[in-house]
């Protein structure tokens, strides 16, 4: 009877019937309705095997009565209910369908992801390195004090920036560089290291009266210590390794021992303070003797051996490199590029190691090589200042798309390539950040940033700007530059253009269709 329920009814059913549960472990039930007519009861296992029969769900009550029946039952009839709906609500659907014949909207493929733009590792060390093994431009000789023996050639605008010990024995200290001045201990502890002789007397100077123009011959540094001495080239090297000054780069055993007076002084990085140390240990066998030279090395950095009593020699920390104490300042200047009627002053060895075109400019048989002032033609005298933070800093910021263009033209025409990667992802970045009514309301011609971009050999910028023209077609194509793309950039942008051709000609044809049937295309 059941059964037959089942198949013709749409509504819930439930049965309820008064049973005795099977108790195998324990003595039969002893309740009275169990003991009064056993034969009427349901047992467990009946009830167990009609619901598998039917599939429905088995639960055993502690007793039928009103609380247990809408707690059990309710919850069915609540199911139930939201069964129907979630099935009307279906049926709603399947006949919408199919009373709607047409054609479905087309479907929007995502754009093509644009091509990766990023520049190389920085040169910056192995470059002023590069530097100290060619000696152009040197302005400095290394000497030993015994017997005037050559030991090495520098460069005064490397050494002061690197070492405070060089801006005390080389005249800068206190002047236009901003330095602080130095204690009566710490020029002493200078003068026992090294001694500076007048080339042109060879007699010994005074450090805190040497005049802090530089001269037309080297100046002449004798080595005093003699662990120093022997070790001068590593310590060179060192010097040169163009540490930067950084409070996460410092020396081992000084970043949280170090007074809070010394922040901010010049400290090398961890890899290079190993290589000299391994350096050292391969000279000096004297345990003893490597950890007083390493001690010497530490104090050239603006360490101070010894007490406490004794000021530090410091460095400012406004810029990313110790080179960037001397971009744009007069100090220990010997050249000075006049552009658009300014003065730049800068210094050769900087210069020479950070560029090529000039490193030959200054070293060959041109007028520059012997002319203190330079004039620089097709350069305007911002893009040539920003040329020159970039070859003392290592970095470089445009802040918009036509100054990052400038830059790159003027790197392109002294042939650094790492500066020309920088503009170009500058460039990108710009270009990325705009949104799309300001691309279509923007007076920046993209067409002639590719052109410009394809003649100053901008790669990786001009093969972004084509994807980028893609990706945007609907903006670009309508600009009146459009037009004087060449042909075969054309089609390459027709072949990779968002949207698609194909899309386009699908949504024509779905409007149209929607359009006729004056119905509301509710998806689009």
């Amino acid at each position: 009877m059941i059964k037959r329920l089942l198949n013709q009814w749409t509504v819930p059913i439930i049965i309820a019937a008064v049973g005795a549960r099977q108790n195998d472990e324990g003595p039969p039930c002893t309740c009275p309705l169990c003991t009064s007519d056993k034969g009427s009861c349901v047992p467990a296992c009946e009830g167990l095997q009609l619901s598998k029969e039917l599939g429905a769900t088995y639960l055993e009550l502690h007793t039928l009565n009103d609380f247990y029946a809408g707690k059990y039952f309710g919850g069915v009839l609540e199911y139930f209910i939201v069964q129907c709906l979630n099935q009307k609500s279906s049926e709603k659907n399947k006949k919408k369908r199919r009373k709607s014949n047409g054609p479905n909207p087309p479907r929007l493929e995502q754009p093509a992801k644009l091509p990766t733009v990023k520049a190389e590792d920085s040169s910056y060390s192995s470059d002023l390195l590069k530097l100290l093994g060619s000696s152009q431009c040197a302005d400095v000789t290394f000497c030993s004090e015994g017997h005037g023996r050559e030991l090495a050639r520098a460069h005064k605008v490397v050494l002061c920036s690197a070492s405070p010990v060089f801006l005390l024995l080389l005249g800068v200290v206190a002047g236009a560089a901003g330095e602080e001045s130095c204690s009566p201990s710490a020029v002493k502890a200078a003068l026992n290291l090294f001694s500076v002789r007048d080339s042109s007397t060879g007699f010994p100077t005074d450090p805190t009266t040497r005049s802090r123009h530089p001269g037309g011959t080297p100046t002449r540094v004798f080595v005093k210590d003699p662990l120093l001495c022997s070790c001068l080239s590593e310590t060179l090297r060192f010097v040169y390794s163009g540490a930067r000054a950084s409070e996460d780069n410092a020396a081992p055993g000084q970043a949280c021992r170090r007074p809070a007076r010394l922040q901010g002084l010049l400290v090398h990085g961890a890899s290079q303070w190993n290589e000299l140390e391994e350096s050292i240990r391969k000279r000096l066998k004297s345990v003893q003797e490597i950890e007083e030279l390493l001690g010497k090395v530490k104090f050239l950095l603006g360490y101070e051996k010894g007490s406490t009593e004794q000021a530090p020699l410091r460095h400012s920390t406004c810029h990313s490199t110790p080179l960037g104490h001397f971009f744009n300042s007069p100090v220990l200047t010997d050249v000075i590029f006049k552009v658009q009627g300014v003065l730049m002053p800068a210094h050769r060895a900087v210069l020479a190691a950070r560029c090529e075109v000039m490193a030959a400019m200054f070293n060959g048989n041109y007028a520059e090589a012997n002319s203190s002032v330079v004039p620089i033609h097709s350069v305007s005298k911002d893009t040539f200042l920003s040329f020159l933070e970039y070859l003392y800093t290592d970095t470089c910021c445009p802040a918009s798309v036509s100054q990052a263009t400038a830059l790159l033209v003027c790197a392109e025409m002294y042939q650094v390539p790492r500066l020309q990667h920088i503009c170009e992802v500058c460039i990108i970045t710009h270009l990325q950040s705009m949104p799309s009514r300001e691309l279509a309301s923007t007076n920046l011609s993209v067409v002639n940033l590719l052109r410009k971009a394809k003649f100053h050999n901008a790669v990786q910028l001009s093969a972004w700007l084509l994807h980028f023209i893609a990706s945007s077609y609907l903006i670009f194509s309508q600009k009146p530059d459009f037009l004087d793309l060449a042909e075969d950039e054309r089609d390459f942008i027709e072949e990779h253009r968002w949207p698609s051709s194909r899309y386009v000609q699908e949504l024509a044809e779905f409007r149209q269709h929607v359009q006729v049937r004056r119905l509301l295309c509710t998806v689009m």
